[in-house]
């Protein structure tokens, strides 16, 4: 049984300033974030993953970007029209992030320990010793050996996945309702990917928190997420339940992602690829972005693509559908 949502995202559209214009990087999207579940927002770099979470985070760069339409409900009250100071009690205590570059993200001359819990001490007014009993607490929690010892050292003193634990740890630290991690594999090695991921679902099933999780591996979610957007442009192009998404892909750019994750079949071969690059957020293509790369496209495309229910709650943008595996 699915449960009201934590987070209702409605027509969302988040846009960036470049070349002095304002160009969508996120346009028109819809999500929901429930208890339990786990959410995979898949597309290539540029497909407006990573703007999805920073806007519902509400952590978008002021002077670069701004959300210039819908809503990001939190448990029904609308983040973006909410004060700073209301905002700010949303981080940590409900919202949860893991960013993309664990090195980038950490501050290089504060300990791990009082990163992890710099919100717990905002938030809950915990003294320092209970803080540092605290990180203690979470480090040991993901994973890294000799907690104790570990909570003085500095950022660069971890190895890249230590660090993804440590961002792991910082974000749990107000068991958050839901938690957003950014590529949370990127840069590691495919044991550590994998680590990483048994960890966050291990962590996940402990809790009962949402999970969003932002790849543009499709390989990375397969058994592991509920539900999936697929992204490209800034729109989805494609979503419904995991099982649905990945056995019987609807729309040619799902289906191109799937067909590029390496396996035994493609062994002496060369590996299929999309070719051609991702549009120009700032000058997009008439009607359906896609089309430029599509190997179905036809002059139907150049018009806005219908949503088409492939089958109850599975929902494909396309002109030109694909049903059956």
């Amino acid at each position: 049984m699915i449960t009201d949502p934590i987070v209702d995202v409605r027509d969302l559209r988040v846009e960036f300033r470049t070349a002095g214009r304002w160009a969508a990087a996120v346009d028109g999207l819809e999500l929901s974030l429930h208890p339990g579940r786990t959410l995979a927002v898949l597309g290539e770099s540029g497909s407006g993953k990573s703007a999805t979470a920073r806007a519902i985070m509400g952590v978008l760069p002021p002077l670069d970007a701004r959300v210039s339409a819908g809503e990001v409900l939190i448990n029904g009250e609308d983040l973006l029209r909410a004060e700073p100071d209301r905002q700010r009690q949303f981080r940590g205590p409900v919202l949860g992030m893991i960013f993309q570059d664990a090195l980038a993200a950490l501050n290089p001359v504060l300990p791990v320990g009082y990163q992890i819990t710099e919100g717990c001490r905002v938030h809950q007014g915990l003294s320092r010793r209970a803080a540092r009993a605290r990180a203690i607490e979470l480090l040991g929690q993901v994973g890294i050996p000799s907690p104790r010892e570990q909570v003085d050292r500095f950022p660069h003193q971890f190895s890249g996945g230590m660090r993804q634990r440590v961002m792991i740890a910082t974000a749990l630290a107000l068991d958050p309702q839901v938690l957003i991690a950014d590529e949370p594999t990127t840069a590691l090695d495919v044991t550590v990917q994998a680590q990483i991921l048994d960890l966050l679902a291990s962590l996940q099933t402990e809790r009962g928190m949402s999970l969003m999780l932002i790849t543009h591996d499709l390989g990375v979610v397969a058994g592991m997420a509920d539900d999936i957007i697929v992204m490209y442009a800034g729109r989805a192009a494609e979503w419904g339940t995991a099982d649905e998404v990945f056995d019987a892909p609807a729309h040619p750019y799902t289906r191109a992602l799937k067909s590029s994750i390496p396996s035994r079949a493609h062994r002496g071969s060369t590996l299929p690829v999309i070719t051609g690059q991702p549009p120009d957020l700032a000058a997009l293509p008439t009607g359906c972005a896609f089309r430029t790369r599509c190997p179905r496209a036809t002059g139907s495309c150049t018009t806005t693509p219908p949503e088409v229910e492939v089958i109850p709650g599975h929902r494909v943008a396309c002109h030109h559908p694909e049903v059956g595996r």
